[in-house]
């Protein structure tokens, strides 16, 4: 049986992950927000038995990802302005976040995933229910395209 200490321990542990997730997939606060308590309210109502650390957080990027699309489809969804009170990203990241954004979703997932969440692309793979391959496949292309977007040049395919 869960504890309420586990139960907060938990959430503590992977609130930064689903958080930055949601939120890298949604460019928009309050819906990261909202992404972000379906993600534990999911948790907290399925009562789900991991078999270890990254079996929970694999788990937990699963059901972010799809609570993350279900928001996408809501008739509601409308693209917001970030708020002023971000603070303001030096030049250089301005024009990586600008660039990472311009990405179709599934080369920004997969380089969300490596880079900042730090999964091997098998790890990638079996986290979104892809071939390896074609995990190595979106980042070598989904750097390709982001190397010409730097450079303010347009790609194609």
């Amino acid at each position: 049986m869960r504890t309420l200490d586990n139960t907060e321990a938990f959430v503590r542990r992977h609130a930064g992950t689903v958080y930055r997730l949601a939120y890298a997939r949604l460019r928009s606060k309050p819906d990261a927000d909202d992404v972000f308590q379906e993600v534990f309210f999911r948790y907290f109502r399925s009562h789900p038995v991991f078999d270890n650390e990254e079996h929970a957080k694999a788990w937990l990027i699963r059901v972010t990802l799809n609570c993350c699309k279900n928001v996408w489809q809501s008739p509601w969804r409308k693209d917001a302005p970030l708020p002023a009170e971000l603070p303001a990203l030096s030049r250089e990241e301005s024009q990586l976040e600008d660039a990472l954004q311009s990405l179709p979703g599934k080369y920004r997932i997969v380089i969300h995933l490596h880079y900042y969440e730090g999964y091997a692309t098998g790890e990638i793979a079996q986290i979104l229910g892809i071939c390896p391959a074609t995990v190595r496949s979106q980042l070598a292309r989904g750097r390709a395209r982001l190397e010409y977007l730097l450079k303010g040049e347009s790609y194609h395919e």
